[in-house]
């Protein structure tokens, strides 16, 4: 109960946001000012309370400062006026212009992957996510243990307070910053073995696996607890959640199926945290369909489903069957909303949160479940017994017979794999 109290006593940190509007148009489809407004929400969701922003047009950013010492003068005048406690960059900024910046600005300079950092710190409950959170601060961390540094520290409060109020003490080397994230990293990989073994036993189960992806806030906690029932936190914030939850659920006309909720996606995520979450991830790659749940009425929705996509690919799962949901339908003109599902085909649009067409949802999962398997009859003759034991591990056995010259057995795989057990008898 004190830390409550202490924790709702601190001061909320107020904010004052940079942007940088290049002469050449971003290929994300994002322009300066609607990069801002989402770096305002993200500071929102860490805690703090944007003051006022500054927007600046350049042929390509300082290197010493990012925006040149005359614009960062500026600033600094404008924090004796409008007394905020930090400045926050729409970009990443480099250790050398951090440093440089908080030279002329009289207050704590952060950038938009720290904010991000934040909220993760804030939001990891689970072991795997706590590791994953602190492997990604350790790597930001690490460049930045010279003049005003990173201080990692779990205090209460908002956003900024796990990155330091100014000097830090440098007894904490790179060394044992390196060795901490080598023992981070063993961890990690332990964690992906388990998680490994669980999706094998799932897979033995023959229970097909769903997984929810998509842009940050774009309603899939909401969706998984509509679904499933369970209790994942659902909220207007970004990343909500940070931890794969998965839930099994029992359609009235349909196959089971195990559903699970992964971290949302956001532009301009750091390479460094998508390594860092890779584990949790997995699950989309190991996910017999994906569900890529948009906002439908959101302004960026084409941006924000190129951002999830451009992710996909990265993880190596751009290849898996997906069916994209409209989320959020109610908020949206019929007429739009028809429009989107029809350049947007096998699409469907629901409304989790008020649990409109989730009927329709259910169906659409089934059908598209239903395509990815293969039912084979075939022999497997004795001298290849380990393709035998190879079904039983990736499939679902429905009869097997021992006969004279092998096993005759049906089993139900994916197509891939039914294609792979088939090239593999012929041989």
């Amino acid at each position: 109960m004190q830390e409550r109290l202490e924790s709702t006593e601190k001061k909320i940190q107020r904010a004052f946001i940079v942007g940088l509007e290049l002469p050449i148009r971003r290929s994300d489809g994002w322009n300066a000012d609607e990069s801002m407004d989402e770096l305002e929400r993200l500071i929102d969701t860490a805690g703090g309370v944007v003051v006022g922003r500054e927007k600046q047009t350049r042929p390509k950013p300082e290197v010493a400062t990012f925006i040149g010492s005359g614009k960062a003068q500026e600033i600094e005048e404008l924090r004796r006026h409008l007394e905020f406690d930090l400045v926050v960059f729409d970009s990443e900024l480099t250790p050398t212009q951090q440093r440089n910046l908080e030279e002329i600005i009289d207050c704590q300079v952060l950038d938009r992957t720290a904010v991000i950092l934040d909220i993760f710190a804030q939001r990891a409950r689970t072991r795997e996510a706590r590791v994953q959170v602190e492997l990604a601060l350790q790597n930001y961390r690490l460049p930045r243990l010279t003049g005003k540094g990173i201080e990692l520290s779990r205090q209460g409060g908002g956003i900024g307070t796990r990155f330091g109020a100014g000097e830090t003490k440098l007894e904490v080397d790179r060394r044992r910053i390196r060795e901490r994230i080598a023992a981070l990293k063993v961890e990690l990989e332990e964690i992906r073995i388990h998680r490994a073994r669980l999706r094998q036993d799932r897979a033995g189960g023959a229970v097909p696996v769903v997984a929810l992806t998509g842009y940050t806030n774009a309603g899939k906690s909401t969706l998984h607890r509509a679904l499933a029932g369970s209790d994942v936190l659902a909220e207007d914030r970004l990343f909500a959640t940070l931890d794969a939850t998965t839930r099994r659920v029992e359609p009235q006309d349909a196959e089971p199926y195990l559903l699970v909720d992964t971290v949302g996606f956001i532009h301009n995520l750091p390479t460094f945290l998508v390594a860092a979450f890779r584990s949790t991830l997995e699950e989309v790659n190991e996910a017999d369909l994906l569900l890529h749940v948009v906002d439908a009425g959101h302004l960026k929705r084409a941006e924000q489903m190129q951002t999830v996509v451009d992710v996909l690919t990265e993880l190596g799962a751009g290849a898996r069957p997906t069916l994209v949901v409209y989320n959020k339908a109610d908020q949206v003109e019929p007429g739009d909303l028809e429009h989107l599902l029809t350049h947007t085909p096998g699409s469907v649009a629901v409304a989790a949160a008020l649990g409109q067409n989730l009927d329709g949802l259910q169906k659409a999962i089934h059908d598209a479940l239903q395509n990815r398997r293969e039912t084979l009859e075939l022999l497997i003759p004795y001298a290849k017994a380990s393709w035998l034991a190879w079904a039983h591990e990736r499939g679902r056995i429905i009869m097997e017979e021992h006969q004279e010259t092998g096993t005759l057995i049906k089993v139900e795989l994916e197509r891939g794999l039914a294609g792979r057990l088939k090239a593999g008898l012929e041989r």
